[in-house]
């Protein structure tokens, strides 16, 4: 039977959009699924203010009367109009393994981004840089995270196949927790932080984040803005991820390291893994999945990385030890013993510096894949 492409316009359509992968990947232990809710908040045009600056479409692939695949067509026009990237973008993309379906979804952002004379497509990307990217090329026997795509291997040979080649390539690490610091690493911070006149940040109430946001997105911008796959994050983008992130974060688990102005110069946001509740909740925070990432927050010996921001001023000056040193403590009084990073793009060494004393191993890559349509 001949595959049809479905645009989705109704709510019943983004019901089946949301959930395909959880079908096609309901027996893969590894897969770890979103929330239903999040995702259609994220995808609604009323809701998300990301599509001040961007549009998307939405469409599914149905054969044999189902569901066999899905993709969003994605234009961001700040990343088009103020930073020139003729980039059409495309994400949350998932399909059977078949080629003739894979062929027929990217067949559908390809028309648009030539409709609207963008030069290449490029994905599997979100609507911002604090969305999910990278499709998996390394890792697919391991568990996924919250900030992570999960694939099947198919996914990069299908688009290999079909003509597209790397556009960005990133790293993932897992590393054992060590129980205690060297005596060289302890020296050390000590000596940057009376060098610089640093100190750390310590929170005990969410409320107590909120005033120093602003400085973190600042310095996210700062950290990422020479990367050719940054997007600036504007205002309202803060005002919505402040609303809709704040209030879940562990405020022990966010370190920041300040000046003696108590000007903010680097800062790392870790979580206890929450990938094994995400499973048990199956998309759903009620009735019961909100008691499962309760249980994963307070009775865990995994943490995961999110984010960092380090001040280009204080790069290669020790700072990185710093966080470390920091994080270590909130990892100790927490009982974890395990530590995974989020996604890194492979040359970001000022990054990967932060994990190089520890044995860190390279147990997962991903890749965005571009293609020209010009």
């Amino acid at each position: 039977m001949s595959i049809r492409i479905k645009k989705v316009q109704s709510k019943h359509d983004l019901e089946a959009f949301i959930k395909f992968p959880m079908d096609l990947y309901k027996d893969n232990k590894n897969y770890v699924p979103p929330f239903i809710n999040e995702e259609k908040e994220t995808l609604d045009v009323s809701k998300n203010p990301v599509f001040k600056d961007a549009e998307a479409h939405y469409f599914i692939a149905e054969k044999d009367n189902k569901v066999v695949g899905r993709v969003a067509a994605i234009i961001n026009w700040q990343e088009v109009n103020k930073q020139h990237k003729k980039k059409m973008r495309f994400g949350w993309f998932d399909m059977i393994d078949d080629i003739e379906v894979t062929k027929a979804l990217l067949a559908k952002v390809e028309a648009i981004g030539k409709e609207n004379n963008l030069e290449y497509i490029e994905g599997p990307v979100g609507f911002s840089n604090l969305e999910k990217a990278g499709m998996l090329t390394k890792g697919f026997d391991k568990l996924a995270t919250m900030v992570g795509l999960y694939n099947d291997p198919y996914y990069p040979e299908h688009l290999e196949k079909l003509g597209f080649e790397k556009a960005n390539e990133w790293v993932e690490f897992e590393l054992n927790v060590p129980n205690e610091l060297p005596e060289k690493v302890t020296k050390f911070n000590k000596i940057v932080r009376e060098r610089y006149k640093l100190r750390e940040l310590k929170f005990t109430k969410t409320s107590e984040i909120i005033p120093y946001v602003e400085d973190m997105f600042d310095l996210l911008d700062k950290t990422y803005s020479e990367l050719d796959t940054y997007v600036p994050i504007v205002d309202y983008q803060i005002e919505y991820y402040k609303k809709k992130y704040i209030p879940f974060i562990n405020p022990d688990y966010v370190n920041c390291i300040v000046d003696e102005n108590n000007k903010m110069v680097s800062f790392a946001i870790t979580m206890p893994s929450y990938s094994k509740a995400m499973q048990k909740a199956k998309g759903k925070l009620l009735p019961f999945g909100w008691w499962q990432l309760l249980r994963a927050s307070k009775k865990n010996d995994s943490a995961q990385f999110y984010l960092i921001g380090i001040d280009p001023k204080y790069q290669g000056k020790g700072v990185t030890a710093l966080i470390f040193n920091a994080m270590f403590d909130t990892f100790k009084r927490n009982g974890i013993k395990f530590l995974e990073t989020n996604p890194e793009l492979e040359d970001n060494e000022n990054i990967q510096v932060l994990w190089k004393s520890y044995d860190p191993v390279n147990h997962k890559r991903r890749k965005t894949f571009k293609k020209s349509i010009v």
